[in-house]
């Protein structure tokens, strides 16, 4: 096996170069993604290798990137579209929400949509809002979208291959502030295609308290982990590497070995994907908690000012004091 050492953001160029390589309908779209190479350079030398009739540069426009996407997907393409940062999609939702995803569904299956959305998201670089922000639960509210989000530099390279085979429409959310944390990436994993991207993934067993998360938050639950081991408790982490679908019988079956349950995102917890989990973890587990399922999550409030932003996010000391109030109960 060729296993090699990187960050996640080029463990994501690695992984488009293998979908570029794979098929020649597969192309890559978004705003300064050729020459630059991306405001985060994960498109890094794609175009000069693949050309720039397959790694566009495009106008700012989101609308039209995912206009033409679509009109792309339907003979036949498989489009990879770039959006700058994360609240830059929002002028392309009209196109995601009511287009994009509709498309198989309304033609019976066949119309397939193999677009991906690829979207930084997430705070912790020091940006303010419009550049911070963890809109997926928008998009995982939505029927006919697959939504997912990577948190090991080995995930994120096969699952945005995964993410390009995939016959339905996914947004491919990636936590850019863990972009340069390096991990292992064996270069010859499997691809299973839109199967691959379901499942969600126990990276750490305990027996006390279940602890999911995903994306960016996922390094915090294990930083927790590793402070509650230090002082006698055991933390099960829980990726659910998946918002929509979200693999209901591993995170039930955790939380059935531990009877206690906290959810962790960046996204604010009022409607979050967090309330999601907390309510099927509840309608499936009632006789086995021992205490409710917590949140830890983002306020309720526009994402605050760079010197602030800390204060904001979920951190360590929050979910160790979420921890500690469900083993009180």
């Amino acid at each position: 096996m060729a296993t090699t050492t990187m960050p996640m953001a080029k463990a994501i160029n690695a992984g488009l170069r293998r979908a570029l390589e794979h098929d020649p309908k597969t192309l890559l779209m978004g705003e300064d993604i050729g020459a630059l190479g991306g405001v985060f350079r994960v498109t890094e030398g794609l175009q000069k290798d693949f050309g720039e009739d397959r790694v566009v540069d495009t106008p700012l426009a989101e609308s039209g990137i995912l206009g033409t996407a679509i009109g792309l997907a339907m003979r036949g393409y498989r489009p990879v579209c770039e959006i700058q940062f994360d609240a830059f999609v929002f002028p392309a939702y009209d196109q995601i929400t009511t287009q994009l995803a509709k498309m198989r569904y309304r033609t019976r299956g066949r119309v397939p949509m193999p677009v991906v959305i690829r979207i930084p998201f997430g705070g912790g670089i020091g940006a303010i809002e419009h550049h911070s922000e963890s809109p997926e639960v928008l998009f995982a509210h939505t029927p006919g979208l697959r939504v997912v989000a990577p948190s090991t530099a080995q995930d994120a390279y096969t699952m945005i291959q995964e993410a390009v085979a995939s016959p339905d429409p996914v947004l491919f959310f990636e936590p850019k502030g863990r972009y340069w944390e390096k991990g292992e990436v064996d270069l010859d994993a499997p691809v299973r295609g839109g199967a691959g991207l379901e499942g969600a993934r126990v990276v750490r067993p305990g027996t006390d308290v279940t602890v999911v998360a995903y994306g960016p938050t996922v390094h915090t639950a294990l930083k927790a982990a590793e402070v509650a081991a230090s002082e006698g408790t055991s933390l099960e982490v829980v990726d659910l590497r998946s918002v929509s679908p979200i693999d209901v019988p591993t995170v039930v079956a955790s939380v059935r070995r531990t009877g206690r349950c906290v959810v962790v995102h960046e996204a604010p917890t009022f409607l979050g994907a967090g309330a999601e989990v907390a309510a099927r973890v509840t309608e499936e587990c009632f006789y086995e908690l021992e205490a409710p399922v917590l949140r830890v999550g983002g306020f309720h409030t526009p994402y605050p000012v760079s010197k602030i932003e800390h204060d904001y996010l979920p951190n360590v000391d929050r979910v160790l004091d979420a921890v500690d109030r469900t083993l009180t109960f």
